[in-house]
């Protein structure tokens, strides 16, 4: 018997599929549980499709969001950190390769990566998965489902995946020539009766290579598996012993459709997948406790409900088990229904998971990080005056000047930074460093220079480097790409203890310097000209897009969208306005980034900047993140919101709101109000400038919102 002694370790779980799903529902109701140590989660989506649904949202009886397992929410929840990206090799011994991002270090790997579509000789035809791509492939084609003259449309597959998709399929486009290639196999007589009658035309010839072709010919595992060296069966999947260990690397586990247990063969399925959660938990729990892993020998026979959704008004559905089948029947339809959903409920987010992960990392947990964690502008102001100097609030500007060169370029400097915004370490310290540096952007600066501080959790010195490795690498590859560089810096370990996930406990904090080109004074807050238009070099609601993750109220695919804007670097918008200058040396006449104090705070601050202006700002199009102003009209806001209400003082007096030339300032719906006091992380530029200088940069993609 192995001893019980407690190992601390990296666990990387690579993959957000099913036996991972339910892994971190097990960690988030049973938090004790949970391996100690730093846990990650690495997928390429932060949505995982439910499988079996999938056939529902094609036929049009499921929305996107009613079939997705939020996993960045469930990994929260589970105190595990989230790290979305591709996974493109693995080295065995320890790391794992992503796609744009520095490899990845782990002490313990578990695999639930899922299959790939055997496309065969095909190049053009659409895999049915990885399904993310096929389904906007499919919603693509529904622009010319109803036009007769259209070819047709090919799915390719004899199993029963091939079957469910082209009876969906006909669902979807009811008028659409629908034609299932077979090759030589055959049909079960009752699922080539329904195919017939629901005209779907059975062909075996070979399918036309199109982008009208669907294949669902079987799957094997994403091909790097076997590129690593891994033990694999014919189709790719990793091979493991009955405790899910890898052959011949005990340090590795595996589950799901990538994997197959020697002398226990099962074809993919997600019922297998969902059975090994319980053992692939159990293994790894015991692992970390240096004991020895259980066997699992799964059912020899999985029982198979098959949606056959052709008919509008009694869907139906069949039942397999073994050589056996049952059905159509519409009663085997509603068990099947009944199955998904509930099996979907377990996963989705509830109070009772939350009440269980604040049990375990304290309720301040819930409070909002990136900027939104700053001190509110009430409490600054009085400690600011309290200690003699108030000034420093009076006119506060995005920079300081350091002093000029010989060669006529302003010096300037800034500091920023804040608790850990996501779990992600390289993505974390990318956003903190383009978010700080977007103060010199903001003043007309190029970035030279920056030098950080990070402070790491108290916790296992490997950890430690893996963490504050990842924090560097992000923060040079937001320098890198501008021309700066990373000169130095400090590091710290808190004495607090740490919650999981670790990775939140980062706090980073970066002091930047740069210069403007020569002869340029730096740009300031003010003043705003009459006649200028003030326009946004992107979009608003970051704030309560994070904040509404935190709670489970965010759907997975606005947040992405969201990140994936905000992890792009500002500073091409900054040579825009450099070019602009250069051109006409008076277009650019003050500039500022939103930040914590969101747009009308920050707005406010330039106005009061000014002599005697008043702005027109143009509500209908201040540009917003999907999905922020819903999350806003339910109610949801940033915890710094509240704090940054006393802004709208100015709505009606120094600024007007307009709606189709009216003044709606006292008339505001709430969402709209919370919009403009939303706190920002990597927020948008705010230049005004003169009129003919708006219409070239909105040429270039800036949006105009309002006029002085």
């Amino acid at each position: 018997m192995l001893s019980s002694v407690l190992v601390s370790e990296h666990l990387l779980l690579a993959g957000g599929g099913h036996s991972h799903a339910l892994l971190l529902k097990r960690w988030a109701m049973h938090p004790q549980k949970r391996p100690k140590g730093l846990i990650t989660l690495v997928s390429s989506s932060s949505a995982s499709l439910y499988s079996g649904m999938v056939p529902a949202y094609i036929a049009g009886l499921d929305t996107l969001n009613g079939i997705n397992i939020d996993m960045r929410w469930l990994a929260q929840q589970a105190g595990v950190a989230f790290i979305q990206a591709e996974i493109t090799g693995l080295n065995p011994d320890g790391t794992i390769l992503l796609l744009n991002r520095p490899a990845l270090p782990f002490d313990r790997l578990s695999l639930n990566v899922g299959a790939i579509t055997k496309q065969h000789a095909f190049r053009h035809a659409i895999p049915i998965k990885p399904l993310g791509p096929a389904l906007e492939a499919i919603a693509i084609a529904d622009e010319e489902a109803n036009d007769a003259a259209v070819d047709p449309f090919h799915i390719v597959g004899a199993g029963l995946a091939a079957v469910e998709v082209a009876l969906s399929l006909r669902r979807r486009w009811p008028g659409r020539r629908l034609h299932l290639y077979i090759g030589e196999h055959q049909l079960r007589p009752s699922m080539g009766q329904r195919l017939g009658e629901a005209g779907i035309v059975i062909k075996r010839t070979t399918a036309p290579d199109t982008s009208s072709t669907l294949l669902c010919t079987g799957s094997h595992a994403p091909h790097w598996l076997a590129a690593s060296g891994l033990p694999c069966d014919a189709r790719g999947r990793v091979r493991t012993h009955a405790s899910l260990q890898v052959v011949g690397h005990p340090q590795l586990l595996a589950a799901g459709d990538c994997a197959v247990i020697d002398g226990n063969q099962r074809p993919p399925s997600g019922v297998w997948a969902v059975r090994a959660a319980k053992p692939l938990a159990r293994n790894l729990e015991r692992l970390s406790h240096n004991q020895r892993p259980l066997s699992w020998t799964p059912q020899r026979r999985a029982l198979q409900l098959l949606g056959c959704a052709v008919d509008r008004r009694r869907p139906s559905a069949w039942m397999l088990w073994g050589p056996f089948l049952f059905g159509p029947h519409p009663w085997l339809w509603r068990w099947k229904r009944h199955l998904d959903h509930r099996f979907l409920k377990r996963l989705q987010p509830d109070a009772s998971m939350a009440a269980h992960s604040r049990n375990t990392t304290q309720n301040a947990a819930m409070a909002c990080r990136g900027c939104a964690a700053k001190l509110p502008a009430a409490p600054l102001e009085q400690a600011l005056q309290r200690c003699g100097v108030g000034q420093l609030s009076q006119q506060p500007e995005d920079a300081q000047t350091l002093g000029t060169t010989a060669t006529n370029t302003t010096l300037l400097s800034s500091v920023d930074g804040f608790p850990a915004l996501i779990s992600d370490p390289w993505l974390n310290g990318r956003l903190t460093t383009l978010h700080a540096c977007s103060d010199l952007w903001a003043s007309g600066a190029r970035v030279a220079t920056a030098q950080a501080i990070v402070t790491v959790p108290a916790v296992d010195s490997s950890q430690q480097v893996t963490l504050l490795s990842q924090t560097l690498e992000g923060i040079q590859s937001a320098l890198a790409e501008q021309g700066a560089t990373l000169i130095g810096g400090h590091t710290m370990e808190s004495r607090q203890a740490s919650n999981p996930p670790m990775a939140l406990d980062l706090q980073l904090s970066l002091s930047v310097s740069g210069c403007t080109a020569s002869g340029q004074a730096p740009w300031r807050k003010g003043p705003i000209q009459r006649g200028d238009v003030l326009l946004l070099s992107r979009s608003l609601g970051s704030g309560v897009l994070f904040a509404a993750a935190m709670q489970g109220h965010c759907a997975p695919h606005h947040l992405d969208s969201a990140l994936q804007q905000l992890s792009c670097s500002q500073h091409p918008r900054l040579n825009e306005l450099l070019a602009l200058s250069q051109q006409h040396p008076e277009a650019v006449h003050s500039c500022t980034d939103v930040t914590g104090f969101g747009l009308l705070g920050h707005l406010n601050e330039m106005v009061a900047a000014s002599e005697a202006i008043s702005v027109n700002l143009l509500v209908d199009q201040i540009p917003s993140f999907a999905g922020a102003l819903e999350c806003l009209a339910q109610g949801i806001t940033s915890t710094l919101a509240p704090a940054n209400r006393r802004a709208l003082a100015s709505l009606g007096t120094s600024v007007r709101v307009l709606r189709e030339g009216q003044d709606i300032s006292y008339n505001l719906e709430p969402a709209i109000e919370d919009l403009l006091i939303d706190p920002q992380t990597c927020g948008p530029l705010l230049v005004s400038c003169s009129a003919p200088a708006a219409a070239t940069l909105q040429d270039l993609g800036w949006t105009a919102i309002a006029r002085a």
